[in-house]
C-alpha cells in the first residue's frame, strides 16, 4: 500500500502526529431516537487483517446491516506487529511509526468500504476504532491498543471513537470483553434461538457472552486460548498462518495427557469476569509433539477451554453460537460439540456475518459512546458500575 520509508512518507504528507492520551471529550449525552450510520473497525489478536463494517443503529437496537470487508495484513507487516507484542508496547523500537502506519491502513479500509457502500464521509456519523491490542494486563491496570484516533479522524474527516478499554481498566475492570452488549442486541431478534444462549467468539483469544432470558441478565469473560496458539504452532513449523480447514488437526492425534494438564490450569476455575492477553496460554503446551499431533491437541484444548466456561453460567444453555475465525475450522467445531454436549452453530447459520461481527460491534459501541450509554458492566468486565468508554476525536 505504502512503499518506502514510512517516516519519510508521513513527513511528506504532513499528517498530524497525535500525542498519546489526547482526546476530544468528554462526551455529552445525546437525545434518543436518532439512527446513526456508523462504521466499525477491528484488528484482532489473530492478526489476520482489518475488518470494517457499516451498520445503522440507535445504540440499542441494530436497525440495518450494511456492507463489510476485510483488508488482509501482508506477512512483512505481521512480522513487525509480532515484534512489538508484549509489555513494551509503544516503547518498543519502531512502534511509533508502526502505529501511524496501522492507523493509515485503517483509513484506507474505511475509504474502501465507503466506495463499496456508495457513500461519502459526510454520510457517516461516527467511526468506532478499536486499534490493535499489543498487551493486555488489567491486573496491573494496563491495556495497550495501537492506533491514533485523532490521526484517523483527521484523515477521514469523520468523528472517531477510540480507546474503548482504558476507562474500564482504570476503574478496576478487566477491560474485556467489550462486545457482550452487542451480542445481547443481536439475540433479541435471532431466529430459532431460545435463551439462555451463549455466543462464543474464537479469535486470537476466545471469549463468551452468556445472555439470559427475562431478568437473568448478561455475563461475559475470556474463556482461554483462541486461534493464537494454534496459529503460532503452525507458523513455527510450516511458515503458514493457520491450520486452514483443520487439515493438520484432522491428520493428528490428540495427546490426552497433554490436554488434561492444559485444562487443569487454574484460570478455568477462577470466577468471572476475567480476561487474558493472547500470549498467556499454551506457548509451549504442545512442545515435543509432532506437527499434526500438536495441532490436534491445541485444537482440542481451545474447544475444551471454551466448554469449561459453562461451569460459570448462571443457567445451562442449549445453544452455542460461534463467531470469529474459529468457526471456520470444522475440527474445532466438532470438538466443541463433543465438549459442550450442546447445539453448536456457526453465526452465519443463523443469519449473522461471522466475519464482520466484531467490526459491527465497534460501530455499535461507538454510537453507545456518543449517547453516553454504558458499554461495560459489572458482569462483563467486573467494573464497579455500568460504564461508558472511549475517547471522541473530532476532525481538526
Amino acid at each position: 500500500m505504502f512503499d518506502g520509508d514510512l517516516a519519510q512518507w508521513l513527513q511528506t504528507h504532513n499528517v498530524r502526529q497525535q500525542k498519546q492520551g489526547e482526546a476530544f471529550g468528554p462526551f455529552k449525552a445525546m437525545n434518543t431516537g436518532k439512527i446513526y450510520t456508523a462504521i466499525g473497525l477491528m484488528s484482532g489478536t489473530s492478526m489476520d487483517g482489518i475488518d470494517a463494517a457499516l451498520i445503522k443503529t440507535d445504540g440499542e437496537d441494530v436497525v440495518e446491516f450494511g456492507p463489510s470487508l476485510t483488508v488482509p495484513f501482508e506477512d512483512e507487516f505481521k512480522d513487525r506487529l509480532r515484534r512489538i507484542l508484549g509489555p513494551a508496547g509503544r516503547a518498543a523500537p519502531g512502534a511509533d511509526d508502526l502505529e501511524r502506519y496501522l492507523t493509515i491502513m485503517h483509513a484506507d479500509a474505511v475509504n474502501s468500504l465507503l466506495s463499496r457502500a456508495e457513500l461519502e464521509a459526510a454520510d457517516i456519523d461516527v467511526v468506532g476504532f478499536h486499534g490493535h491490542t499489543v498487551h493486555h494486563d488489567p491486573k496491573n491496570g494496563i491495556t495497550i491498543q495501537l492506533g491514533e484516533g485523532g490521526l484517523l479522524a483527521d484523515w477521514l474527516g469523520i468523528p472517531v471513537v477510540s480507546d474503548f478499554r482504558s476507562r474500564d481498566v482504570n476503574a478496576g475492570g478487566e477491560g474485556a470483553p467489550l462486545v457482550p452488549i452487542f451480542h445481547a442486541a443481536l439475540l433479541k431478534s435471532a431466529p430459532d434461538v431460545k435463551l439462555p444462549a451463549a455466543v462464543l467468539n474464537i479469535g486470537g483469544v476466545s471469549n463468551v457472552t452468556w445472555v439470559g432470558d427475562g431478568d437473568d441478565g448478561l455475563l461475559a469473560f475470556d474463556t482461554g486460548p483462541g486461534n493464537a496458539p494454534l496459529n503460532e504452532w503452525v507458523l513455527g513449523h510450516t511458515g503458514a498462518d493457520l491450520d486452514r480447514d483443520g487439515v493438520l488437526a484432522q491428520a493428528g492425534t490428540v495427546n490426552e495427557e497433554v490436554l488434561k494438564a492444559a485444562l487443569a490450569h487454574d484460570y478455568f476455575d477462577r470466577k468471572p469476569p476475567k480476561s487474558l492477553d493472547r500470549q498467556e496460554f499454551c506457548r509451549d503446551c504442545a512442545e515435543g509433539l509432532g506437527l499434526a499431533d500438536g495441532a490436534a491437541t491445541i485444537t482440542a484444548f481451545i474447544a475444551g477451554a471454551s466448554a469449561r466456561a459453562a461451569e460459570h453460567f448462571p443457567k445451562p444453555v442449549n445453544t452455542w453460537i460461534v463467531t470469529g475465525g474459529g468457526r471456520l475450522n470444522p475440527v474445532l467445531m466438532k470438538h466443541l460439540r463433543e465438549a459442550t454436549h450442546a447445539d453448536v452453530r456457526s453465526a452465519d447459520g443463523i443469519g449473522w456475518d461471522g466475519d464482520a461481527m466484531e467490526a459491527q460491534a465497534f460501530a455499535y459501541l461507538a454510537v453507545r459512546a456518543e449517547r453516553w450509554l454504558p458499554i461495560t458492566f459489572p458482569t462483563t468486565t467486573g467494573v464497579p458500575e455500568p460504564m461508558s468508554g472511549g475517547n471522541l476525536h473530532q476532525p481538526s
